[in-house]
């Protein structure tokens, strides 16, 4: 009578919360729980593969050294023939006199000691040396590029609002995306793709444009363009800027990026917000170059170029460009989540329709309710009364998979499906085991009372190493699987806890009950 006290309130327990777990998917304005998330199988949505360029982010790592170097070498007064970038991860430096040369070895021993010497000759008080970075630095750049490639384009996806998205590194260099439910697939590309690289540049203003235009571009100069969309003539006009190359500020010191609508022309801009440091680089800038040009530059494309009328002190600017008010949104958000460390390219892209998912899913239903069907009169004609109790925990076990489901914030899949189908036939197994074993000791002449009890005994050792490494099983599957896998361990950890609950606590309750309480004299079995 103990085991009856508290059987049954877990078994109610489990009911109930698995029905209200269940109920928002049914019917979402119910309550408002999460429902079940259907995954890109199922409710159609994208399936991409980016390949970040590694290499780039190398080379631009050569390239930050070489400021360093030129900034370092002006502040030290010490005067040099060359410094360049040579093949691609290489850097030339020249330095003439043997004071310079001897203030200059101090230096990069002292500031740069990760720098490889690859050619260090001096020559008539000449030096010429040429530096890299060992291959552990470089595959260490490489990693960290992805690493930080990958939380940034997860940083856009969450805020561009995509449920459950999966997103995970595949391989050295590439990141697998899979995003249920995003119908606008080009808007999807540009937000992830985007590099996002915001600088501010100083234009140069003492060399000929028209010049530059016709291929004569001056040292530390590039020609960039704005490109402007006419709304009535549907036409682009782009005009050209002659840019300083080195960047006065960047987009690393923004701390916020919001669309605001202009009151004037009633068209949308991003604001951006820049932290403390970023505010006194931005009013220093501001305030040498009064009267001069500031072009605000994105990925290498210039969105606007004020004129600096005075010093700007409270951190804050303004990036104008005719958007539209989704292009602006989507600017905003990859300028709060950050520029990529190096750019990406789609290698495989995949677009699941959701006529397709819909599809999925009337067939995933159908092959369970046929199943289950199928087993549940296969139970009650063999089994008689005990296999009606069988049908009753297995409609259990399918409940609780559901509600654990939604309970969880579990993806359900086409394999996840699959899982709840093969879970069916593992909870009747169990069933089916424990009722041979009755019947075993029915024919040894005992009582129902004594039969159930050492049926359920004796079975429920096999039943438990069973479901246990099938569980074992399916969490290894989980931890190192991919989307599908994964869809289908989730289904399959739930169905293996929910077999075990309903075949020896369910049921067992159920006959207990029949028995005890009811005082029946027989099984039907």
């Amino acid at each position: 009578m103990k085991n009856l006290t508290w059987k049954p309130l877990i078994i109610v327990g489990v009911i109930l919360a698995s029905i209200i777990y269940i109920l928002p998917t049914l019917k979402p304005t119910l309550w408002p729980h999460k429902k079940i998330n259907l995954g890109l199988d199922l409710q159609g949505g994208m399936h991409l593969v980016l390949e970040v360029e590694t290499e780039k982010a190398v080379v631009d790592n050569i390239q930050r050294i070489i400021e360093e170097l030129r900034d370092l070498l002006k502040k030290e007064h010490i005067r040099y023939t060359s410094l360049e970038q040579v093949k691609q991860i290489q850097i030339q430096i020249g330095i003439r006199g043997e004071k310079p040369i001897e203030k200059f070895e101090q230096l990069i021993d002292k500031e740069f000691p990760n720098l490889r010497m690859v050619k260090n000759d001096i020559n008539d008080s000449y030096l010429e040396m040429v530096v890299d970075l060992p291959e552990q630095e470089v595959e260490r750049i490489k990693k960290m590029a992805v690493e930080q490639a990958l939380e940034t384009i997860r940083n856009r996806i969450d805020q561009f609002g995509v449920s459950e998205p999966d997103i995970r590194i595949q391989g050295k260099r590439r990141i697998l995306i899979q995003l249920p439910g995003v119908t606008d697939t080009q808007r999807a590309k540009e937000l992830i793709g985007r590099t996002a690289l915001l600088e501010f540049k100083l234009l140069d203003e003492t060399h000929d444009i028209e010049a530059a235009i016709s291929g004569k571009i001056p040292p530390g100069s590039e020609l960039l363009y704005q490109i402007k969309k006419n709304p009535a003539t549907k036409r682009s006009v782009k005009t050209p800027f002659l840019i300083k190359k080195r960047a006065s500020l960047t987009g690393a010191y923004l701390t916020d990026a919001r669309v605001q609508i202009d009151s004037q022309y009633n068209e949308p801009y991003v604001s951006i917000a820049f932290d403390k440091k970023g505010s006194r680089i931005f009013a220093r800038i501001t305030e040498a170059n009064v009267k001069k040009r500031l072009a605000i530059v994105l990925d290498k494309k210039v969105y606007s170029a004020p004129v600096i009328q005075e010093k700007i002190s409270g951190g804050e600017a303004q990036i104008t460009g005719s958007f539209t008010t989704a292009e602006a949104h989507d600017l905003a958000i990859i300028l709060r989540a950050g520029a990529l460390p190096a750019p990406v390219k789609i290698i495989e892209e995949r677009t699941v329709g959701p006529s397709l998912g819909t599809d999925s899913i009337t067939k995933g239903f159908m092959s369970i309710c046929v199943g289950g069907i199928l087993v549940m009169l296969f139970m009650l004609i063999y089994y008689k009364g005990s296999g009606l109790i069988a049908d009753l925990a297995l409609i259990l076990n399918i409940l609780i998979i559901a509600g654990g489901l939604a309970a969880f914030q579990a993806t359900l899949t086409l394999p996840g499906i699959a899982g709840v189908i093969l879970t069916i036939g593992m909870a009747v197994d169990a069933n089916v085991l424990i009722f041979e074993r009755i019947r075993e000791e029915l024919r040894l002449g005992k009582t129902p009372r004594a039969a159930l009890a050492s049926g359920y005994d004796r079975a429920t050792l096999t039943i438990l190493d069973a479901n246990i490494t099938t569980l074992i099983a399916a969490l290894v599957l989980f931890q190192f699987g991919t989307g599908p896998i994964k869809g289908f361990a989730v289904t399959l950890s739930l169905g293996v806890l929910a077999s075990l609950f309903t075949s020896l606590i369910v049921t067992r309750s159920i006959f207990d009950y029949l028995l005890m309480t009811r005082k029946s004299k027989s099984l039907s079995i």
